[in-house]
């Protein structure tokens, strides 16, 4: 009986990381058609602009580093279009594209590239716009506002409910007929873009699982404890970020654990932190804080949760 011995990587597999990235842009189409239909062209001229804009930021990035790293493998087209789709429909372009800028030069380019950025880029450009611009940031219209049908500025579930006491149906929810960022108002269509990328294992199943179990768990608890005060676990699911976050932000390859145990821990710390932000900080929302907090401590936790060598002593 002979062997054959080669180098590593021993596991192989026929995707690409270019293929990956389709199946990710294919997931998030049904919430970008969405978010033009509900708020217009100002919604498809940001998903444009910003797209376009990352992807010929990273194509200079890499003619003046002289790489060889091809740019459809990069990632930058997905960037982009995550950070349009975390921004209010009415925020001005300009500003929208020295976001894209800033997300593939200090958010990916400055750490070394694909692979090598510890936060996910999308929200680091979208943490400096909330930074740079905060009024623009927290400017919402209602869907079909373009239309004349309710041409107002309106506040978003989350915001209503924490300073106004005002709660929204979850249909509305579900289907996105609330006013908030461009791609998180349905959850229902980001709820199905995450089971395409279950289907198709692009992404591990353990981080959203734990994400929104935790999210439901705890806040349910202070539901509980104070219903009149507090929104119910399914308000909490269902508003704000946390969709397009759990499937399409916390669960990017690159920024999450690689271990088992790791994957777990992830998941449940950011529901945490997301559930404190909501209930008892001055924001109404806390997605991009807890996946960039926890993007933050993947090093540690692959450090400590990596499987014990066989035969290796404790």
């Amino acid at each position: 009986m002979s062997y054959l011995i080669s180098h590593a990587p021993h596991i192989r597999e026929q995707r690409t990381v270019p293929d990956l990235m389709k199946a990710v842009m294919l997931a998030l189409l049904p919430a970008t058609i969405a978010g033009v239909i509900f708020f217009g062209l100002q919604a498809l001229a940001l998903i444009i602009v910003c797209t376009l804009t990352a992807v010929i930021t990273e194509i200079v990035c890499l003619k003046l580093m002289k790489s060889t790293v091809p740019v459809n493998g990069g990632g930058a087209a997905i960037t982009g279009l995550l950070l349009a789709l975390c921004l209010p429909p009415s925020f001005p372009v300009i500003f929208a594209i020295i976001g894209s800028i800033f997300a593939i030069v200090i958010g990916k380019q400055l750490f070394g590239g694909l692979g090598y950025n510890i936060f996910n880029p999308a929200l680091v450009g979208r943490a400096f716009l909330a930074a740079a611009f905060p009024v623009h940031m927290t400017t919402w219209v209602m869907p079909f506002a373009y239309r004349g049908v309710e041409a107002i500025s309106s506040a978003t579930p989350l915001a209503a409910m924490k300073f106004s006491q005002q709660s929204t149906s979850s249909l509305s929810l579900l289907f996105g007929n609330v006013g908030g960022c461009i791609g998180e108002t349905s959850a229902l269509l980001l709820l199905l873009g995450g089971i395409y990328l279950l289907w198709k294992k692009v992404i591990n199943w353990q981080i959203p699982v734990s994400y929104l179990g935790t999210v439901a768990v705890f806040g349910g608890v202070f539901w509980l404890v104070n219903p009149a005060q507090f929104p119910s676990p399914i308000f909490q699911l269902l508003a704000g970020g946390l969709m397009l976050g759990a499937w399409f932000m916390l669960t990017d390859l690159v920024t999450s654990p690689i271990t088992k145990k790791g994957l777990w821990i992830f998941g449940v710390g950011a529901g945490l932190l997301v559930v404190i932000i909501r209930l008892f900080s001055g924001l109404p929302e806390g997605v991009m804080y807890s996946i960039l907090i926890m993007n933050a401590v993947v090093p540690l936790i692959n450090r400590y949760t990596r499987p014990r060598i066989l035969g290796q002593k404790k």
